[in-house]
Formats: C-alpha cells, sequence, structure tokens
C-alpha cells in the first residue's frame, strides 16, 4: 500500500514564481465559487485545489 501524499510537492518546496502562478490560477477558480468569510474555509478550499494539483500545502493546525 502506498502513501497518497508520497507523489506530492511540499508547497514550501516550491519556487516562490510557481507558488505565485498557482495563487492567481488559485484566484481565477474561487471567482466561480460562493464567497465565504471563513478563514478555514478559505485554507481548506486551497489545501484541496493544491492536492489535486500533487501539492501539499501543510494544515496550519
Amino acid at each position: 500500500m502506498s502513501d497518497s501524499h508520497t507523489s506530492q510537492r511540499a508547497w514550501h518546496g516550491l519556487s516562490e514564481d510557481e507558488q505565485t502562478r498557482l495563487r492567481i490560477a488559485f484566484g481565477h477558480y474561487l471567482d466561480r465559487l460562493p464567497p465565504t468569510c471563513s478563514l478555514q474555509t478559505k485554507i481548506e478550499r486551497f489545501r484541496h485545489w493544491l492536492a489535486e494539483r500533487d501539492i501539499d500545502y501543510p494544515d496550519p493546525h
């Protein structure tokens, strides 16, 4: 059995340029979702979106 996170790249291991490009792309994705004021919801959306791109974003908890 393999761990699903073994093929994921760490967010902090990405270059600053790649992080910026991903943040911009995520912003376009967010434009299609209902707005929220919940920081936890925003973080979870970002983590899920990155996971679909094989990127592991650290859990803030």
